[in-house]
């Protein structure tokens, strides 16, 4: 699919620096998401207008209030910073998934990852707060977890979350470590280690704060399923 712009010839070579891969969603079944944290409003603004001119649906992570204010067209979330703006709803796909953190301060990254998900046309439940200093919060969701087909865990400090939950489930569990702890937490670093070095069999770990990581994993696995009638 070309990427040939209908763009006047100044604007065109305006945006020689954009190359935005359109035919990701033919190729790997899911579209491309921008990466906005260190993209100026103006790369910003002109990959909106290129998006808009092909009716393709845009959904931009880490965006900063400031450049989220110059977008025209889409949604902003503030907590999850992801700027969305739909041309047509995306297809229903099959699957449910659970985004699963271990506290309100994991929020932010919980946000991205269930923004993302719907994005890509898929249903998730969001159980939020339920960590392993006390976890009867988690036992008390367990059998609302275990009906899904697939497990985001998000969490900070230790990341002891992760174990937990893919001892307990048998479904693909996506563990996602977040900057959030004090001290030898290290923003991210020893929940990332915790979660590399844990004993849970086939725990899968993405990298710190990646949530659109995690909900494109998740894609990938729930793509297998039958699709919907």
């Amino acid at each position: 699919m070309g990427t040939e712009s209908t763009s006047p010839p100044h604007e065109a070579a305006a945006d020689a620096d954009l190359h935005i891969d359109f035919s990701r969603g033919q190729r790997l079944g899911f579209p491309e998401i921008i990466y906005g944290e260190h993209k100026s409003a103006d790369q910003l603004q002109r990959i909106v207008r290129q998006c808009a001119e092909k009716q393709h649906n845009v959904l931009i992570s880490r965006c900063q209030p400031e450049k989220a204010a110059l977008l025209t067209g889409g949604t902003y979330d503030p907590l999850a910073r992801t700027w969305v703006n739909e041309c047509a709803p995306p297809p229903l796909l099959p699957g449910k998934g659970a985004v699963v953190s271990a506290g309100t301060s994991d929020a932010p990254v919980v946000g991205e990852c269930v923004n993302t998900l719907a994005f890509l046309g898929l249903e998730a439940l969001s159980i939020q707060d339920v960590g392993v200093a006390a976890i009867h919060r988690l036992l008390s969701r367990l059998d609302e977890i275990l009906a899904c087909d697939v497990v985001v865990c998000v969490a900070g400090f230790e990341g002891a979350l992760a174990s937990v939950l893919a001892g307990q489930c048998p479904q693909p569990v996506i563990a996602v470590p977040t900057g959030v702890g004090y001290g030898v937490a290290k923003d991210g670093y020893a929940a990332l280690h915790g979660m590399l070095a844990s004993c849970a069999n086939g725990l899968m770990v993405m990298n710190i704060d990646n949530g659109v990581g995690a909900a494109l994993a998740a894609r990938r696995i729930l793509r297998l399923l039958p699709p919907r009638h």
